[in-house]
């Protein structure tokens, strides 16, 4: 046994508390060596055991129709589709390594999460992803932009897996800190899936896929911290990708899930085959033998504790049934792959690590892991004085503008609202015909189910400048606005996975801003039905600024799948033709609290949350799916970012249309143009159906306004003319691109 023993200093450098250290101890009943110690260095960092959040993390409903694995059990959520078939889903942040080297960054967030989906058996078909930045005249944020929208398009235009919808979002908030967070979601048949799990003594485990280097050592630990400016030593956590080796990866993993080979297998994500190891031993109650010095290295000489915590992607860890190695080895060699046998699943709780035959660390694994012995917390949390200033906004403290067309067309070319062409352009939306939006835009990416009648909706949501204003009432609001898009795409909500992107969980005003957002999520999802099938929590996302530390806004990540049960419904948001007449499903409020109008046109960046009801909005979202089901919209668009105006131009947009509508009586035209009240949706109908639509409206909750019709291309609005739309294409198409070219 290596007998050097280890500090509470190199504890300290590892992340650990003083009194962790001590646990360590009485659990070993010894000191632990510098191996052992970096073992539970890792496992014991937030970004592996959510030791700061798993409490409050428990308190989300996980149940529900279409569940098939529980939150946590698995690398990924799986839900029933119907049709013999599940979906298997998650989102995770990148945000650390992309604040270092956004390339490398935000491609290996791409590949981690798609290796999430294919261990469990699933292929992958469809990508979104989440994107925040700070000022975009900065070069560094551009740089940032360039780097990440690049990293993400380079590896999933290769890996071959399109990107069906996605958001970007700028505050100055995010300056140091952006954040990346990338989702996936992938088919196979109901019952196909393979655990991560390990059972069964004497079976062989394997290493398969690339070979380990130093890239990403400690990278679990460097995402368990603040960034600070000497953050850039961290680099070697960062890893680097190969999205032309995880394409070989995914063929072969699931071929070799097609066999009676596998008794389980898991993604070496952070902490490498540390946590791989552990966590699957611990899901299995048995123990390993693990000889290192067989794991096929990039680099000479790597130490016992680089090739544990090295971070390197495109690599699983499997374990065979023995007697059946031939199986493994031999599609491993087809698919021209790294393929070796490095130790043994062993009676009891413990995993003993051996190099050169020396045995180097000897932990318990259950001691080790999420749900285990790693330590929990409760933080203390406290409501910031920012919170009871904002709720004192009115908006009579602001003056109406004289010139709204002025107001329309900056909030038109505002970076927040203006068309991400720029971006997205970078990724192939179309490689593997699953998507079904790109000629089509709807509310939600709409993904194709081949040889079924059935097609799935999903997004990826969240306002975090309403939850920093409100973390209840805004969390809420992101689950429903994603369940919205679903049911505006023609869908019906079936589960969500979450990331969590917050500051320093130390700080008792950003604990307070993750536990408000969490009983937010809770009570809505709990509404739509949409129990949280697993996700990522990502703390720590503060710098320092000027001596003070700055958390980035309060940013919980809705990411929502759901189910079109019949293609013919999935519906547009674009407005079919002239004269169709355009209804606004739920109330207009002289409210415009929280917009991006009242944020960047008069630079006011304090006020709550506009009036957000659970109730009212399930009742829209239960009209909308009716009236798709019965036929009696041509289209449907939810009122979000921009208001109602923004809203109507997008509709307009797509077939070079517009609008002749009247604003509603008693409320600001500012407001009625630019507020951003939630449950709010813009259908349009033909008006031979008018009679129907509104027969059918009666009988429901949900208030009803007609507000005009589709015109030529012309804007109008109280018979004023605000322009055409092609002219606002331009603005909305041209303003990304002009800054970042």
């Amino acid at each position: 046994m290596n007998n050097k023993l280890s500090t509470v200093d190199q504890a300290k450098e590892m992340g650990l508390l003083p009194e962790e250290f001590n646990k360590i101890t009485d659990i070993l009943g010894r000191i632990p060596n510098f191996c052992e110690l970096s073992i539970f260095g890792v496992m014991w960092s937030e970004h592996c055991s959510y030791k700061n959040s798993i409490k409050w993390l428990k308190k989300l409903p996980k149940d529900g129709p279409h569940m098939l694995v529980e939150a946590g059990e698995e690398n990924a959520g799986l839900v029933d589709i119907g049709d013999g078939l599940a979906c298997c889903f998650k989102i995770e942040s990148h945000n650390h390594p992309s604040a270092l080297e956004p390339y490398q960054g935000a491609a290996t967030g791409v590949g981690g999460i798609n290796r999430d989906i294919f261990t469990m058996g699933a292929r992958p078909i469809a990508q979104l992803n989440s994107l925040r930045f700070g000022n975009i005249n900065l070069d560094r944020t551009k740089w940032l932009l360039k780097g990440v929208s690049k990293g993400i398009g380079d590896y999933g235009n290769a890996f071959g897996i399109p990107v069906v919808g996605g958001e970007v979002f700028f505050d100055d908030c995010y300056n140091t800190n952006p954040l990346v967070n990338a989702f996936s979601a992938g088919i196979m048949k109901k019952g196909d899936m393979i655990s991560a799990t390990s059972s069964g003594v004497s079976n062989p485990i394997f290493i398969v896929g690339s070979r380990t280097g130093k890239d990403g050592i400690h990278g679990a630990s460097f995402a368990s911290k603040d960034i600070t400016e000497d953050s850039a030593e961290d680099l070697p956590a960062v890893q680097v990708g190969d999205p032309f080796q995880e394409k070989l990866l995914l063929e072969a993993t699931l071929e070799l899930s097609k066999t009676d080979a596998v008794v389980g297998m898991q993604d070496m994500g952070a902490a490498g085959i540390t946590c791989s190891t552990n966590e699957m031993s611990a899901a299995g109650e048995h123990g390993m033998i693990i000889n290192l010095d067989k794991v096929p290295t990039r680099q000479d000489n790597m130490k016992d504790w680089e090739i544990l915590l090295s971070e390197s992607q495109e690599r699983m860890l499997v374990v065979v049934e023995k007697g059946k190695e031939d199986i493994v080895n031999k599609i491993f060699d087809k698919w021209d792959l790294s393929c070796e046998e490095i130790g043994v699943v062993t009676e009891g709780d413990r995993v003993k690590y051996y190099m050169h035959d020396e045995l180097v660390a000897d932990v318990p694994c259950a001691d080790l892991v999420l749900g285990g012995g790693a330590p929990v917390y409760e933080r203390e949390y406290s409501e910031p004085e920012y919170f009871g200033r904002y709720k004192k906004f009115k908006i009579d403290d602001v003056s109406e503008p004289e010139d709204l067309v002025a107001v329309a067309k900056h909030l038109t070319a505002n970076q927040n609202i203006a068309s991400k062409r720029w971006v997205y352009e970078q990724y192939d939306s179309m490689v593997g015909t699953a998507n079904m939006s790109t000629n089509f835009p709807t509310d939600a990416g709409v993904v194709n189910l081949k040889e079924s009648s059935k097609a799935l909706a999903m997004t990826v949501d969240c306002n975090a400048r309403m939850v920093n204003a409100n973390p209840e009432e805004g969390c809420a609001m992101a689950v429903a606005e994603a369940a919205r898009n679903i049911v505006c795409s023609g869908g019906t909500p079936s589960a969500i996975t979450n990331c969590l992107n917050f500051g320093n969980p130390y700080n008792p005003e950003v604990y307070w801003q993750f536990v408000g957002s969490i009983k937010g999520m809770a009570k809505a999802c709990l509404k739509f039905n949409t129990p949280v099938t697993g996700g990522n929590v990502s703390f720590y996302n503060q710098s320092s600024v000027d001596g003070v530390e700055v958390p980035v806004f309060p940013t919980p990540t809705i990411g929502m799948l759901g189910v079109i049960e019949d293609k013919k419904n999935i519906t547009s948001l674009a407005f079919n033709k002239r004269g169709s007449l355009i209804y606004l499903l739920g109330e207009s409020l002289n409210d415009i609290s929280c917009s991006e109008y009242l944020a960047s046109y008069h630079n006011c960046k304090e006020s709550s949350t506009p009036f957000f009801d659970l109730d009212i909005e399930y009742a829209l979202q239960e009209s909308v799916s009716l009236l798709i089901k019965d036929n009696l919209i041509e289209s449907a668009h939810d009122v979000a970012d921009g208001g109602l105006f923004i809203t109507l131009l997008e509709c307009s947009m797509y077939r070079d249309l517009g609008f002749n509508i009247n604003s509603v009586n008693d409320i600001r035209k500012d407001a009625f143009l630019f507020g951003e009240s939630p449950s709010r949706v813009v259908v349009s109908i033909d008006p031979e159906k008018k009679n129907d639509f509104e027969e059918f409206m009666s009988s429901k909750k949900t208030e009803i306004t007609l507000l005009g019709e589709v015109s030529d291309g012309q804007l109008s609005v109280d018979n004023k003319s605000f322009g055409t739309s092609i002219e606002y294409k331009g603005i909305y198409n041209s303003s990304l691109s002009d800054i970042m070219n």
